[in-house]
C-alpha cells in the first residue's frame, strides 16, 4: 500500500525534531578509579532521576539526553566512601568527570592482624577474616548491655554455648564445636583460656570494642593451644580517635540496668581511654514453673583503662588494663530472694548456684627503636573463683603469663613473620584435679606449666593474583613432649572481583577438664575419668570464595565456604550412664564438615542486608564389630542461618536494625525424668531439638550536640525452651535441687522470654 506526501513529510519532521531535542540535551561522560586502577561495576546515579548506570571494566561510564537543570551526582561502590557532587547543566552541555573515590575501612578495606600477625587489609589478606566494627555493633545491639557474647551472633556459623540450665555459664562455639576449642584473644594475646573461657568472656564489654575478627578453622601455628576450632580476636579501642568523655545508661521491663562512661584525656602527647561497665539483674523469673529462675541474676563491674603512650621514635607503645567482677547467681526462690544467697551460700537444703569471679588483666606491646621491625607483645591475667553449686564449693584460681616476640621482614617477594613465645599457666582449685596420693595422703598438686614455643611464616607472592603462605610451629609441654603444628595457606585471585582461598591448618588443645566442663560440680553426677587425658589434635581443610558484584540497585559480596575436619584423641563426656559422666580419649575419630553461604548487600537508598546459612555435620566415630559406628556431637546444630538488616531514614534521623538467628535441629544428652515416686522414666527425653529463632529489633535516633536514644525488643516472638533445662528438679523425696538425678544439662536454647529496652548516649568531643 503506498504511502502518502503528508505522511511521509510528517515522518521526517519528528525526525528532525527528535534529533534537534536531543541535540539540546546533556551528555555525561567520566571514569572512576581508587589509587589509579579503575573501578568497574560501580554505580553512577544522577539524582532522582532516570539517569544512572555502572561502569564499565575500564572504570568509564556515559549518561545521555540530561536535560537543563542542576543535579547531584552520586557515585558509591561497595568497600569505598560515596562520592557526591553537585553538576549545573546548561542546554546542550557535554561534561566530563574523573571521580577518585577512597576507601571505607568500616567496610571492605578494614585493616586486621588475626591471620597473619601483621596488619593487613581484609581483601588482602591470605586468610579469610570476618570482621564486625564497633559501628555495625551500634546498629543492632545496645552497647550498654552486650559482650562479646552477644556480639559474635552476627557472624555466620558462629554461635553461644550454654553449658547450664541454672548458672547459665557459656562459650563461643565455631563451626558446630564445643567453646573450649575457640581460642578468644585480647589485641592478639590469649588471655582468656581455659576457666576465663567459661566464666570470663561476659565481661568483655562492647564499650571497649574498636572490632572483633573472627577466623574459622585450626590455627595453632600462630595461637596455639585451643586454636582448634578457630580464633576470636578482640581489638580495643585507640584512646586517641574516642570522645572525651561519653556516657550510655539503659533499662529493661525485666527491671534490669546497665551503663557504660567512658573519658579519653590526653597527658602530653599521649593518649589514655578510662571506661568503666556496670550491670544489674536483680529479679527472679519462673514461666516454665520448674521452681529455678529462668535467667541469672548478677552485679557485674569492669573497668579499662589503656594508654597510647608517646616515644619520640615514633615507635608504638600501648598498656591496657582491666579488672572484672561478677556475682552470678540462681536458683530457687528462696535463695535469691532479699539476696538470701549472701547467707546461705553452700546450703544443703536452698538449692542456688553462686559465682564470685574477680579477674585482673594486664597487656601491652613494645616496638623497639630498632633498624629492623621487631615487637614485644606481653600479657598477665589473673582469674579467682568462688563458687557453689548447691553444697558443693568450688575454688580455682589460675594466672597466666604470655609474651611473644615477632619479627617482620620483607624480602621482595617474601614477607617473613617469626616469634619466640612463652607462656606460663598457673592452674589450682579443690577438686581432684589438682590431687595426688602420697602414701596414704591426699596432697594439693597444683598443675603449674612453662610452654616455649617457636613459629615461623613465609607470605610469598608467587604471582601477582597468587599469594602463598606456609607456617609451621613447635611448641614444648612438660607432659606430652614437643607437638609440631603446620599450615598451608593460599589466595588466588581469579579476577579483580572474585578471591578464592584454601587452608590446610593443624591444631591441637592441652585439656584442663576442670576448668572447661563444670558438669562435674553442677547437678549430682559422678565423675569418672578412665585414662589419663592426651592432647587432642585437629586437621582442617578449608575453601571459601568471595566474589564482590553489582546488581539490584547497589553493590555486595557473596561469601560460600566449605570446611572438614578431623579430630583424634577427641575428648567427649559420656552422660548416657546415669548419674555419671565419665570422660575418655575417643578410640575412634571425630569429624565436622559443612558449608556456608552469606551475602552482604547494600542498596543505593539506604538499606543494607546480610543473609547467612551454615550446614554442617558433626559427628563422632567409635569402633565396634562391625567398623565405625557413628554419633552426632551434643550441642551442634545441623544448620543455623542468620539475616541482618539496616535501614537508615535521614530525614527522621532514625536507624533500624532488624536480627534474626535461625538455630537447627541439635543432638542433645539422653535424660530421664521421673515419675511421681521419685524414680526415672523408662524412656528418656528428646534427644533432638526442635528448631528454633530468636529475633532482635533495635531503632536509634540521633540528635544534636552528641546525644541519641536507642530503643529495642530482645527476643521479639517470645521465644522460651520447652519445659525446662533441668532434670531431677521435681524429686518427691528430696529437696528441689539435691536429688541424687538433679542435672542441668538440657539446655539448648533460651528461657529468657520477650524484654523491652531503652537507653540514652552522650557524647562530648571536647578539644584534646
Amino acid at each position: 500500500m503506498p504511502v502518502s506526501a503528508p505522511k511521509i513529510l510528517s515522518a521526517v519532521i519528528t525526525c528532525f525534531v527528535v534529533i534537534f531535542s536531543q541535540a539540546q540535551t546533556g551528555i555525561l561522560t567520566g571514569t572512576v578509579f581508587c589509587k589509579k586502577e579503575a573501578l568497574a561495576f560501580a554505580s553512577v546515579q544522577l539524582g532522582e532521576t532516570k539517569h544512572g548506570t555502572n561502569t564499565d571494566a575500564k572504570g568509564t561510564f556515559k549518561l545521555t539526553g540530561i536535560q537543563e537543570g542542576t543535579y547531584l551526582l552520586q557515585v558509591s561502590y561497595l568497600g569505598y566512601k560515596e562520592f557526591k557532587e553537585k553538576l549545573v547543566f546548561l542546554q546542550g552541555d557535554s561534561l566530563h568527570i574523573n571521580i577518585e573515590l577512597h576507601e571505607d575501612e568500616d567496610v571492605l578495606e578494614e585493616v586486621v592482624v588475626t591471620g597473619t600477625m601483621k596488619p593487613t587489609y581484609v581483601s588482602k589478606s591470605p586468610v579469610k577474616v570476618d570482621v564486625i566494627t564497633a559501628k555495625q555493633l551500634e546498629v543492632f545491639l545496645p552497647a550498654a548491655s552486650s559482650s562479646i557474647i552477644e556480639n559474635i551472633q552476627l557472624v555466620n556459623g558462629v554461635q553461644e554455648v550454654t553449658a547450664c540450665g541454672v548458672c547459665y555459664t557459656n562459650s563461643i562455639s565455631i563451626n558446630g564445636l564445643d567453646g573450649a576449642y575457640t581460642a578468644v584473644l585480647m589485641d592478639g594475646m590469649p588471655l582468656y583460656g581455659n576457666l576465663a573461657s567459661v566464666y570470663g568472656l561476659n565481661g568483655i564489654p562492647n564499650m571497649i570494642i574498636e572490632r572483633f575478627e573472627v577466623i574459622k578453622g585450626p590455627n595453632s601455628t600462630l595461637y596455639g593451644s585451643e586454636a582448634v576450632a578457630g580464633v576470636i580476636n578482640i581489638i580495643t579501642k585507640d584512646p586517641a580517635d574516642q570522645d572525651l568523655f561519653s556516657v550510655d545508661i539503659m533499662g529493661t521491663s525485666h527491671l534490669e540496668s546497665f551503663g557504660n562512661l567512658a573519658f579519653a584525656p590526653k597527658i602530653g602527647k599521649s593518649s589514655g581511654f578510662v571506661g568503666l561497665n556496670y550491670a544489674y539483674v536483680n529479679q527472679f523469673d519462673d514461666a516454665n514453673n520448674d521452681g529455678f529462675g529462668d535467667g541469672i541474676n548478677l552485679d557485674r563491674l569492669s573497668l579499662f583503662s589503656k594508654w597510647d603512650i608517646h616515644r619520640k621514635s615514633g615507635k608504638p607503645f600501648q598498656l591496657a588494663a582491666k579488672y572484672y567482677y561478677e556475682d552470678r547467681r540462681n536458683g530457687v526462690e528462696a535463695f535469691l530472694k532479699n539476696r538470701n544467697y549472701k547467707n546461705i551460700r553452700g546450703s544443703d537444703s536452698i538449692y542456688g548456684e553462686s559465682i564470685y569471679t574477680n579477674r585482673a588483666e594486664l597487656f601491652g606491646t613494645y616496638a623497639f627503636n630498632l633498624p629492623v621491625d621487631l615487637k614485644l607483645d606481653f600479657s598477665l591475667s589473673h582469674h579467682d573463683q568462688d563458687s557453689y553449686y548447691g553444697a558443693d564449693h568450688y575454688l580455682a584460681q589460675q594466672s597466666i603469663a604470655f609474651a611473644n616476640l615477632i619479627f617482620n621482614k620483607n624480602w621482595g617477594r617474601h614477607d617473613v613473620v617469626a616469634g619466640l613465645t612463652s607462656r606460663f599457666n598457673a592452674y589450682d582449685d579443690n577438686s581432684v584435679a589438682t590431687e595426688i596420693m602420697e602414701g596414704n595422703s591426699v596432697v594439693n598438686n597444683p598443675n603449674n606449666q612453662f610452654i616455649p614455643g617457636i613459629f615461623v611464616q613465609d607470605e610469598y607472592s608467587i604471582l601477582k593474583n597468587w599469594i602463598l603462605l606456609p607456617g609451621i610451629r613447635l611448641d614444648h609441654y612438660d607432659d606430652h613432649g614437643w607437638i609440631l603444628t603446620p599450615r598451608l595457606s593460599s589466595k588466588v585471585d581469579l579476577g579483580t572481583w572474585t578471591t578464592v582461598r584454601t587452608n590446610f591448618g593443624t591444631g591441637f588443645r592441652i585439656v584442663n577438664l576442670f576448668t572447661e566442663d563444670h558438669a562435674f560440680v553442677t547437678g549430682q553426677r559422678e565423675v569418672e575419668i578412665l585414662e589419663s587425658l592426651m592432647p587432642e589434635k585437629s586437621y582442617n581443610l578449608s575453601l571459601s570464595v568471595n566474589h564482590v558484584y553489582a546488581a539490584l540497585g547497589g553493590t555486595g559480596t557473596i561469601d560460600l565456604e566449605g570446611f572438614f575436619t578431623h579430630f583424634t584423641n577427641k575428648i567427649i563426656p559420656d552422660y548416657d550412664t546415669p548419674g555419671k559422666i565419665i570422660y575418655a580419649n575417643a578410640d575412634g575419630y571425630a569429624q565436622t564438615k559443612g558449608i556456608g553461604l552469606s551475602i552482604d548487600h547494600r542498596f543505593e537508598f539506604p538499606f543494607a542486608f546480610n543473609l547467612g546459612a551454615n550446614l554442617q555435620s558433626a559427628r563422632e566415630f567409635e569402633p565396634d564389630g562391625n567398623g565405625f559406628t557413628p554419633r552426632s556431637i551434643e550441642f551442634a546444630p545441623n544448620w543455623t542461618g542468620i539475616a541482618n538488616l539496616n535501614y537508615t531514614w535521614k530525614e527522621a534521623g532514625l536507624n533500624f536494625g532488624l536480627t534474626t538467628r535461625i538455630t537447627g535441629v541439635m543432638q542433645l544428652p539422653e535424660v530421664f525424668d521421673l515419675d511421681a515416686n521419685g524414680e526415672p522414666l523408662p524412656f528418656p527425653r528428646p534427644t533432638t531439638s526442635e528448631p528454633f529463632a530468636i529475633m532482635n529489633l533495635q531503632v536509634n535516633k540521633t540528635f544534636e550536640d552528641g546525644f541519641s536514644i536507642y530503643g529495642g525488643i530482645q527476643n521479639l516472638t517470645n521465644y522460651r525452651q520447652s519445659g525446662s533445662p533441668l532434670v531431677g528438679f521435681d524429686d518427691p523425696g528430696n529437696p528441689a535441687g539435691f536429688s541424687p538425678y538433679f542435672d542441668t544439662s538440657y539446655a539448648y536454647a533460651p528461657n529468657h522470654g520477650r524484654e523491652f529496652y531503652l537507653g540514652i548516649k552522650w557524647s562530648f568531643k571536647g578539644k584534646k
